[in-house]
């Protein structure tokens, strides 16, 4: 199996989309994740849902947490800290990024339970949430790794779990769909934690520019087809719209 560019299958009526040149991906005998991402670099989806009144309380714990891990492994590094704003309230997103893929990740989850210091944080924390979870990502190919980029946006995370053996099909897909938006910070899909899910996340000036954003793209000739295509894979979605905390690589 192979990357290969592939003219799109669509009918010459169909305009200049019909000539768009993409990089389609043939499943065959390697794994998705070889086809989907062109790095072994791992990231860690970690939600967090606070307890009523003890956000503050919570973010000071958590920048304890971030200097102790970060410290003493610098192979893992914060990507991304969000708070849910419009979705599940006093939610916290963070994703952390690790270098050295899944060896990285083990070594970090190690040092997590080993640690004397880290298990006490962590153990503070845990007093202040009513739940957690956590999940072992890549990064699709065709949108690249994310940077720390100060916008002073706000963000959008877009969660699709799909229909198990979807994945190779949302990401041919997704490849073309991504031409028609200027406004990407990162795409994942799921390793460890629940499968067949792909995550993208947007940057927004407002609600109102989001708006406006969806909008254009919807007068962009091949968008409704993508959304046609793309629909039918999903079993579930979610939108988080997301402000970023103040030590946030991405805000």
């Amino acid at each position: 199996s192979q990357l290969k560019t592939t003219a799109a299958d669509h009918s010459p009526e169909q305009g200049w989309f019909s000539k768009l040149m993409v990089r389609r991906i043939e499943p065959g005998k390697e794994p998705h994740s070889r086809l989907l991402s062109e790095s072994d670099i791992v990231y860690e989806l970690q939600i967090h849902d606070v307890k009523p009144g003890r956000v503050d309380d919570y973010l000071k714990c958590f920048k304890n947490y971030l200097s102790e891990c970060t410290n003493k492994d610098t192979s893992c590094e914060l990507v991304a800290s969000f708070k849910v704003d419009i979705g599940d309230e006093d939610q916290m997103v963070h994703i952390w990024r690790y270098n050295q893929g899944f060896a990285g990740a083990s070594k970090i989850h190690q040092l997590i339970r080993n640690d004397e210091s880290i298990a006490s944080i962590v153990k503070d924390q845990t007093k202040l949430l009513r739940q957690r979870q956590n999940q072992l990502m890549m990064a699709f190919s065709f949108w690249g790794h994310p940077e720390p980029c100060v916008r002073n946006s706000m963000y959008e995370m877009r969660s699709y779990i799909l229909k198990p053996g979807t994945m190779i099909e949302w990401g041919n897909n997704w490849s073309r769909g991504i031409t028609f938006r200027q406004n990407k910070v990162a795409g994942f899909f799921s390793q460890v934690g629940q499968l067949y899910m792909a995550h993208h996340i947007w940057h927004y000036t407002d609600l109102q520019n989001r708006k406006d954003v969806r909008e254009q793209a919807w007068r962009k000739p091949g968008w409704d087809e993508i959304v046609a295509y793309t629909v039918p894979l999903i079993r579930e979605m979610r939108s988080r719209w997301l402000l970023p905390n103040e030590f946030s690589p991405i805000r």
